[in-house]
């Protein structure tokens, strides 16, 4: 995991676990460990942005508590591409 402190948030930029480890819990516990590094840190958030066509992580991150914010294009498309998920941190 990836992750950039920002002034009011923390944004998580990449989350990759192996394809033979999935399923066993560790993004959980990556994003955990991100989560607990915000608060410490005082922030209010963790945000993140996932392709568009990631359906199963949009999914994935709700499970986790993020919603969808936005969606948004890269430069060049006339769709969007992204889709930014915030997590606010009680």
């Amino acid at each position: 995991v990836f992750a950039l402190e920002k002034v009011a948030e923390f944004y998580v930029g990449k989350l990759a676990v192996a394809p033979d480890c999935q399923g066993q819990g560790i993004g959980r516990q990556l994003m955990q460990a991100v989560e607990d590094l915000a608060r410490s840190r005082g922030k209010a958030a963790i945000e993140l942005q996932t392709r568009i066509e990631l359906t199963a992580n949009h999914a994935a991150f709700a499970r986790l508590g993020f919603r969808e914010t936005e969606r948004t294009a890269h430069d060049g498309y006339a769709r969007p591409t992204s889709v930014t998920m915030r997590k606010a941190l009680p």
